[in-house]
């Protein structure tokens, strides 16, 4: 009895919550498929330009974040299966793809553009740069990575904690460091 009660207070509501979450979002226009789970204290926006497919987990602090302007298609693409760690983020100028099956870690940031800079205007007055990420399938993305705009990394990659990616990444291959650069192909390592 004790474990049904700590499954239903602890686990059991948040799925609850979870999918009362969804269901506002499908309303507000956003498009996904089944069995999809986003946890509390992130953010979303902008939900009809965003597209999950089926079976992803979003865990605590998730935002997915387009650009806050009126847009016809869709600027954040998420494929099925994939999992995302606590604490997420995707800022979504242009558009950001993901595939399918990846694994991210916590603190992970994709963004697709970055602001310009030069005198006579405020930082915030700066003119942003929108491009694209697109992440490909079945790639493992280590905690606190920073994807940034124009980058595409293959299937089957390994981006190492820490790392900030700034290139594309061929498929299969394993990448670590600031800027991220190649330690050989994710099919060499051992488990």
């Amino acid at each position: 009895m004790r474990r049904f009660l700590a499954y239903l207070l602890l686990t059991g509501s948040r799925g609850a919550a979870s999918r009362l979450r969804l269901g506002v979002y499908r309303f507000l226009g956003m498009k996904m498929g089944e069995r999809n789970r986003i946890e509390g204290a992130g953010r979303v926006r902008r939900c009809p330009q965003i597209q999950i497919g089926s079976h992803n987990a979003f865990a605590q602090g998730a935002w997915l974040w387009p650009n806050d302007v009126d847009y016809d298609g869709i600027r954040i693409r998420i494929g099925n299966r994939n999992y995302f760690n606590r604490n997420l983020m995707i800022d979504a100028g242009g558009q950001v793809e993901i595939g399918d099956q990846n694994m991210f870690g916590p603190d992970v940031y994709i963004t697709d553009s970055n602001h310009r800079f030069g005198p006579n205007l405020a930082p915030g007055e700066q003119p942003m740069d929108a491009g694209r990420v697109k992440i490909g399938s079945r790639c493992w993305i280590g905690a606190k990575v920073v994807i940034l705009k124009d980058v595409e990394l293959g299937d089957e990659c390994v981006v190492g904690a820490g790392a900030v990616v700034t290139k594309s990444v061929a498929p299969g291959a394993l990448v670590a460091g600031v800027p991220a650069r190649s330690c050989g192909s994710s099919s060499s390592t051992e488990n």
